[in-house]
């Protein structure tokens, strides 16, 4: 097959002696006996995305291995004396249970060091929300986490987090990205001192178990602790070494833990994806659940920062939740414990997403607090936190399964969303009710809104091709009308420009670039178009509502529901 030059360009330059005599093995290896695996690794350079930079690993400038995060982090050390000239510089690392990410992050510890910078690394896997909050506990300027979230085995990434405990939004992402890429590869400092480098654990982790106690349990009482029956599974991820620990010094006793996915294992053996978003995850977990009549399921991603949760419906079937609906039970009992409490006096907020529930706008308003609404991924979220310091952040979610209680930590935090949805549910249980009913209640007072994404899997050069042409072809032919009920709004955030189709009148949106298309329709309802940030995907996401009467109705209203979504796929054909 014909290479292209800027490929042969960049596989000449990783057989130079920048790069130790295995890689270059492995390179040459590629060019004999791989050259479309040869093209994938080398057609770009991996990117920032909205999680951080997530690649599969291996050789290459398109993967995740010692040399791309070797430069990201001279580049991150670069920038970091730049910005903070004279200050001892400190940066925390943690990693998950992937495949290399502990010797990756001692490589990304090493490069720091070199550049002398103090470095504090976890002694083993630990889950990313700790990381945030480590980082502002130990008063350090920047901190990273080697994972890759939830994708499949052979994926890595590195998240880079900056003081305020937050990922890196702009003008910081912008500016390092810049060093990053006009770094040569032979820049890097590799050679590590050893005396800047300092292990940490068991501190570390009390005071992060010790504060996701206090943020996010709310006087539930003993006995309605006790009477929760919860099964848990980590998943093979991280959460096994936080969520457990949490919820016994919250005082929940009856905790079953999925034995066959409690350890800790980047092949995922027991699922096809280990991500809680996809019902078979959570199989196992179902299972037990129903051995032992447990009243609520929770499983966490591989790092811990979503969450998917299953509870009982009203003929005592376990059902899983979506995002949208975990964000507005977690949002509601948050907003009314705070009410309780005398907090609220119009100083506070919370936060969410454009792609998420529109339902979570009506139940803010319906407690008098604010709002705020950013873009997808939780670095918005925590850039609300530091942009509004006068306001109080009270929580925040968005539909990918995550949440944020409070603000020690500042992204989404599985840990602790995983006790604050087992105190949802003991109150509701002691108040003779269930997270099910509490739901369905919220439906008829704040009107029911129902969410589907579909999401498309583009693999490859082709795949990245076809996603783009799709986002060209939605803009350049804006759709008029979808099932029927004519579009009134388009909002373009590339361009950042509101358009009503009605008057063609225009107006500029004060948010943030990104390649995300919404539409709105006559009938309230809301399609967004987005490429995903982190996987090979354009996720299409889909929100209907209507009014409900009464709970006695919710079947029969969920089934219109239901039709109409089925109805929007079919008519944008993306079935």
């Amino acid at each position: 097959m014909h290479i292209a030059q800027n490929i042969l360009d960049a596989v000449n330059e990783w057989l130079t002696p920048a790069f130790d005599t295995k890689t270059q093995a492995e390179v040459i290896e590629l060019m004999t006996t791989s050259p479309k695996e040869l093209e994938e690794s080398f057609y770009k350079n991996l990117e920032f995305g909205t999680g951080g930079m997530r690649g599969v690993m291996g050789v290459g400038n398109n993967r995740i291995n010692k040399y791309t995060l070797g430069k990201n982090t001279q580049g991150l050390s670069n920038y970091l004396h730049t910005v903070f000239p004279g200050q001892t510089l400190k940066v925390v690392i943690a990693y998950d249970c992937r495949h290399n990410s502990q010797s990756l992050a001692k490589v990304v510890a090493d490069v720091f060091s070199a550049n002398g910078i103090q470095v504090y690394l976890f002694s083993d896997l630990r889950p990313t929300p700790e990381l945030s909050f480590a980082l502002k506990h130990l008063g350090c300027q920047c901190g990273i986490v080697l994972t890759a979230s939830h994708n499949p085995p052979e994926y890595n990434g590195y998240k880079v987090y900056w003081e305020d405990g937050g990922q890196i939004v702009p003008p910081e992402d912008e500016a390092i990205i810049n060093i990053i890429e006009n770094l040569n590869y032979n820049e890097i400092k590799f050679s590590a001192d050893e005396s800047l480098i300092q292990y940490i654990d068991a501190e570390i982790d009390e005071a992060f178990v010790k504060s996701s106690v206090e943020n996010a349990s709310f006087n539930t009482p003993k006995e309605a602790k006790d009477n929760l029956n919860i099964v848990f599974t980590s998943l093979h991820g991280t959460s096994i070494m936080s969520v457990p620990a949490t919820l016994e010094k919250a005082g929940y006793k009856n905790v079953n833990i999925v034995p066959e996915q409690a350890k800790p294992d980047g092949n995922f053996p027991t699922v096809k994806s280990p991500n809680p978003e996809e019902p078979e995850a959570l199989t196992m977990a179902l299972a037990l659940a129903d051995k032992l009549n447990a009243d609520i399921v929770v499983g966490t991603d591989p790092d811990c920062d979503r969450l998917g949760v299953a509870v009982r419906n009203n003929e005592g079937k376990m059902i899983l939740l979506n995002g949208n609906q975990t964000m507005i039970l977690m949002t509601a009992f948050l907003l009314e414990q705070w009410k309780k409490a005398g907090k609220i006096n119009g100083q506070q907020f919370v936060g969410s997403t454009i792609v998420s529930t529109p339902m979570i706008m009506e139940l803010a308003s319906a407690y008098d607090v604010e709002c705020k609404v950013g873009l997808t991924g939780f670095k918005w979220i925590a850039k609300m936190i530091k942009d509004f310091p006068e306001l109080e952040f009270i929580g925040g979610g968005e539909e990918s399964f995550g949440y944020m209680v409070g603000d020690a930590v500042r992204d989404k935090d599985a840990v602790a969303a995983t006790l604050l949805i087992c105190e949802v549910a003991a109150q509701a249980k002691a108040n003779g009710s269930s997270v099910y009913n509490t739901l369905l209640q919220y439906y008829v007072d704040y009107g029911f809104y129902k969410e589907h994404l579909v999401s498309i899997t583009k693999k490859g050069i082709e795949g990245l091709a076809e996603i783009n042409q799709m986002m060209v072809s939605l803009r350049e032919n804006p759709l008029k009308e979808i099932n029927g009920e004519r579009v009134v709004m388009m909002e373009d955030y590339k361009s950042s420009i509101a358009k009503n189709l009605f008057t063609d009148e225009e107006e500029t949106m004060n948010i943030p670039k990104s390649d995300v298309l919404i539409y709105y329709t006559e009938d309230g309802s809301k399609i967004c178009a987005r490429p995903s940030g982190t996987e090979p995907k354009i996720k299409f996401y889909i929100s209907v509502n209507t009014h409900l009467d009464s709970v006695d109705h919710f079947t029969e209203v969920e089934q219109v529901l239901n039709e109409k979504i089925k109805n929007i796929i079919i008519a944008m054909q993306l079935n």
